[in-house]
């Protein structure tokens, strides 16, 4: 519902679509003439509490962006050129069915890919009326674990369904250990939570490679050696255990596994996890202690240090911690990890009688598209038809280089729905002009609260954009499909959402989304997970049992040889408030000063090379190269270097970006790839050799 006129303007509320754990909830005021003219956070919203964050400061400007697409478009010249003709929507849609078409009478359905993943994270515009589409043509699909579904994977292993406690719960804590996340800047509306507990006594912890904004405004920063997380638990439960700082009745009663979690620990000492880890052994101890003795105790952590070949164990560990503890029996004690299972569930997200499709993990689009496939072998049917939506894989994907050689090919029908060109839209032969999240409905989870948003549509679509729901009920329409299901309108599909019989959903129906805009799911008070009700293992017991520490295959403990080669660790870091993911990484008034990406390097590493702040260096590997600008720091470690993630390919001379470099591993094809494990090396440009443009083109 919005607001009546009041001085000429109209006050609709929404709520924000980013992928980001804050879902925050907005106001649009819209003038007489249709017109946003101003944005601000909804004072009321008791996590966001009227605050955005700079990137969202300025959406309106993207709204109304000069480079905003507001019209089909076909390309008119060679692909990655972004040379466009206007076209109709009728044109559009009758070739992009009649291709499509084609291609399942010669290959059959899968050999069409539908590439999506988070540019909306709203549950109608994310893929609904895709889904469908897709699922009745047979398409192959991705599985979207390039971000989150590792983290929830490592703790489904020890709880079967990895809830957390509810994060506001933060404030009752006295030990808070903030592992691998950087709060401040990631996930801003949470850190006033976690400042009141410190105003009450609660002891900040920070567990990072990195020295984060996080970690500087904590009461203790560890620094610890990227991906030896494992060791670090277990060196914790060690000193615990011997310190008689397990809850033995918790542990006897209400888990498995503990005898052979016992004996795994038994063997990393504090001074054995030290050489492993970087963290001192009388560090190790202290962490223990604190985590044990000063109760409440919780972890907070969310996705940062899954993104390795062995996330899934790191999460999985960490998951351990409160379950030896019996952390969870107390409020503001537990883990607090992502919220969104707890939307899944009321939702029924995962109860669903869809067909089984094909499906690669996103990560492996560059092996898939250039037929080589994620195991060295040729997808069969090979894929023919690309489908991008709330994408840019151009840039997100890790092997970016394989990645763009795949987009390149003269045989691969693109179709991408964007906003603007993007680097993947560069590729496409038709552009699809979609709607901003202020022109069109959605239902709004987070993975950060508990709060449900409903985005109402302030203004009409801009030029002759759609929602994704109407570009793919257009496609259904062209290609023959006359379900009923087609029909549905956003606001059916926001009902038919909501119409799940589960508890947590009392009380929350479009029309009382539509009056208040956002509720809190109906989550009893005093609700303990993984206490009320028990884990749903096979047999409700929470799962320990063994844990080793595994150095990833490209990590200088995993590959030595490689190392020797490529002796620097690369990490892809979100660090730019303005843009944190891809959505911004192109628009000038978003990038930082010099609107360059630099690379980070700590001064040994830079003197040992001859760098200077401020040089032209190649960064490369195996993979490709990048020349960017050098930033000697001492916020990240000896042996380790980042870049930002998101930043568009134009802002190198190799026109390319950080996931040139990156690693696309995952273990059997599920989880996030191995994007904080890329071994490479750093030279100042004009120097010794790295990878040129032409050989990166040619691999």
């Amino acid at each position: 519902m919005s607001a009546p006129f009041a001085g000429g303007i109209r006050i609709v509320h929404g709520a924000c679509h980013h992928d980001c754990p804050d879902t925050c909830v907005w106001d649009v005021h819209v003038d007489e003439r249709g017109r946003a003219v101003r944005l601000r956070g909804n004072a009321d919203h008791p996590t966001t509490r009227g605050e955005l964050c700079p990137k969202v400061n300025r959406f309106l400007d993207r709204v109304h962006h000069p480079d905003r697409i507001l019209g089909p478009r076909r390309r008119t010249g060679p692909k990655g050129s972004g040379q466009y003709e206007p076209i109709t929507w009728d044109d559009a849609i009758s070739e992009v069915a009649d291709r499509l078409a084609d291609v399942i009478d010669r290959r059959g359905g899968q050999a069409i890919l539908q590439y999506s993943s988070d540019g909306t994270q709203g549950l109608i515009q994310r893929g609904v009326m895709a889904d469908r589409f897709f699922d009745a043509v047979g398409a192959s699909d991705v599985r979207r674990h390039i971000c989150g579904v590792t983290a929830s994977m490592g703790a489904a292993d020890v709880y079967a369904l990895p809830f957390g406690i509810d994060p506001e719960d933060l404030a009752h804590s006295r030990t808070i250990i903030v592992w691998g996340t950087n709060t401040r800047l990631t996930n801003r509306h949470l850190w006033p939570t976690i400042e009141t507990a410190r105003r009450r006594g609660a002891t900040v912890v920070v567990i990072d490679p990195i020295r984060t904004a996080t970690a500087d405004a904590a009461d203790r920063f560890i620094r610890i050696r990227p991906g030896t997380d494992v060791a670090l638990v277990l060196a914790m439960i060690h000193v615990l255990d011997r310190d008689d700082l397990i809850d033995r009745e918790w542990v006897d009663n209400r888990t498995d596994g503990w005898d052979e979690l016992r004996a795994s620990a038994a063997a990393m000492a504090p001074e054995t996890a030290a050489a492993i880890t970087g963290v001192d052994a009388d560090t190790i101890v202290w962490l223990a202690h604190i985590y044990g003795e000063q109760r409440p105790a919780a972890i907070r952590t969310l996705i940062g240090p899954e993104h390795r070949e062995h996330g899934r164990d790191i999460m999985r560990a960490v998951a351990m911690l409160p379950a030896v503890t019996g952390a969870w029996a107390e409020k503001g004690g537990g883990l607090a990890r992502s919220t969104q299972i707890w939307f899944e569930t009321a939702l029924g997200l995962g109860d669903s009688d869809r067909p089984v499709r094909r499906r690669f993990n996103m990560a492996d689009l560059g092996a898939v598209l250039t037929g080589t496939g994620p195991t060295g072998t040729a997808p069969d049917p090979p894929i023919e038809a690309l489908v991008v939506h709330n994408s840019n894989p151009a840039v997100i994907c890790p092997d970016q280089n394989a990645v763009i050689r795949g987009l390149g090919r003269t045989d691969l029908f693109c179709v991408v729905i964007e906003q603007f060109i993007t680097d993947t839209a560069r590729y496409a032969d038709i552009v699809l002009p979609a709607t901003t999240q202020i022109e069109h409905l959605d239902l709004a989870i987070a993975w950060g609260h508990m709060y449900l948003a409903l985005n109402q549509p302030a203004i009409e679509p801009r030029g002759e954009c759609l929602p994704n729901t109407e570009i793919f009920r257009r496609l259904a329409a062209a290609m023959g499909l006359d379900e009923p299901r087609f029909a549905d309108t956003d606001e059916d599909l926001v009902r038919q959402l909501l119409d799940f019989d589960h508890e947590w959903l009392t009380g929350i129906d479009l029309e009382s989304l539509g009056d208040r805009t956002w509720q809190r799911l109906a989550v009893p008070e005093g609700h303990h997970p993984q206490i009320d009700p028990p884990p749903a293992t096979d047999n409700t017991s929470i799962h320990l049992g063994r844990l080793v520490y595994r150095p990833g295959s490209e990590t200088p403990d995993g590959d030595p040889e490689r190392a020797r080669r490529l002796p620097l660790t690369l990490m892809s870091r979100k660090q730019h408030p303005k843009f944190l993911n891809a959505g911004y990484g192109g628009f000038p008034e978003h990038l930082p000063p010099g609107g360059k990406p630099t690379l980070s390097i700590h001064p040994d590493d830079a003197g040992t090379r001859a760098i200077s702040d401020g040089d032209l260096v190649v960064v490369y590997n195996d993979r490709g190269s990048l020349t960017v600008t050098a930033e000697i720091s001492e916020v990240v470690q000896p042996g380790l270097v980042t870049m930002p993630f998101g930043w568009w390919n134009r802002h190198t001379p190799e026109d390319r970006a950080v996931n040139a470099l990156t690693n696309a591993r995952s273990p059997d094809g599920l989880g996030s790839a191995a994007f904080h494990e890329n071994l490479v090396e750093v030279r100042r440009a004009g120097s010794a050799t790295g990878r040129s443009r032409r050989d990166q083109d040619s691999r």
